[in-house]
């Protein structure tokens, strides 16, 4: 099973153009998918549907972009914006996908596969005309400049950040296979604790943070659970503010917890792995959420049972 949206190279993908399905006229527009290029055309969008995942976990945002950051630089979630941040070095290209026949404008961000591995949908016809105007790409340049990636610290011995970025890099697959060097706290914990888990803190009004991976790209949201369901067939729904989160347990095949230093101390971070190894989501606390907050999630999954 893999972790991407449907793709450039799937039937309904973004390199179809001309008359597609349907008899729908579609077309295409490469831009600059270098940043800063990139981070000035994103947050240009005023109202924006973006959406980061694949078959396992999934996230959904409408509003607007706060700048996007590269692996390597600071990150803040900022309530109300849409916070993305990507592998630069991965990122090959980003289109412009205008389906004339039903009216939709997106942009798609493309790793060397092409794999869409984030989709923002333009929904005013405003960001669909700025999306005209994007910069294009240059031709025969590279999406990432290998001269402006920044140097991101050892996850061995990381901070949260780290530990997010080294999943960025690959899934995190690499830091599984040598994760007794991990200098944190980490233990395997049922994976069916997960429901549990959201429904307490949405009946708590307990807020959490989520990130959601694609290849070379991560999208995060924080808040408090409003809605919580889960289907017969083990697909988890939750609403949390401007945001939608959805994972199938049945692809959850490993969970583990994991503390690293956060803004409030150790901070427990609740970490899917898909059947490949790869992390497709983390559960956790984000930035400065009060001492409160920080120290009932930290009651709350030191009492999650072991795997």
């Amino acid at each position: 099973m893999t972790n991407h949206l449907p793709g450039p190279r799937d039937a309904d993908g973004p390199r179809a153009s001309g008359n597609g399905c349907g008899g729908r006229n579609r077309t295409v527009r490469l831009i600059d998918a270098r940043m800063p290029e990139l981070a000035r055309c994103l947050t240009l969008f005023q109202y924006v549907q973006a959406v980061t995942g694949g078959p396992v976990a999934r996230i959904e945002q409408a509003g607007s972009y706060a700048a996007p950051s590269l692996r390597g630089e600071a990150f803040t979630v900022q309530p109300g914006s849409i916070a993305l941040r990507i592998d630069g070095e991965k990122v090959a290209s980003a289109v412009v996908v205008r389906d004339e026949g039903a009216g939709a404008v997106a942009l798609h961000l493309l790793d060397a596969a092409g794999r869409t591995v984030h989709q923002g949908r333009l929904l005013s016809e405003g960001d669909r005309l700025l999306a005209g105007l994007a910069a294009p790409a240059a031709a025969e340049s590279p999406a990432g400049d290998p001269f402006a990636v920044p140097e991101v610290p050892a996850w061995e011995n990381g901070d949260q950040l780290a530990q997010l970025d080294a999943v960025l890099a690959d899934g995190g697959t690499a830091r599984r296979e040598a994760f007794a060097r991990y200098r944190g706290e980490y233990r395997a914990i049922d994976t069916g604790v997960v429901p549990s888990v959201l429904e307490h803190v949405c009946a708590a009004g307990l807020p959490i943070g989520v990130a959601v991976f694609a290849p070379a790209a991560m999208q995060v949201c924080s808040g408090r659970v409003h809605v919580t369901d889960q289907t017969i067939g083990g697909r988890l729904f939750a609403a949390m503010a401007e945001s939608s989160v959805q994972i199938a347990l049945p692809g959850v095949r490993a969970c583990r917890l994991v503390r690293s230093t956060a803004a409030h101390g150790p901070t427990s971070a609740i970490e899917l792995d898909d059947e490949t190894g790869r992390c497709v989501a983390v559960i956790t606390q984000f930035g400065i959420v009060g001492e409160r907050v920080h120290a009932e999630w930290e009651r709350l999954t030191a009492s999650l049972p072991g795997a």
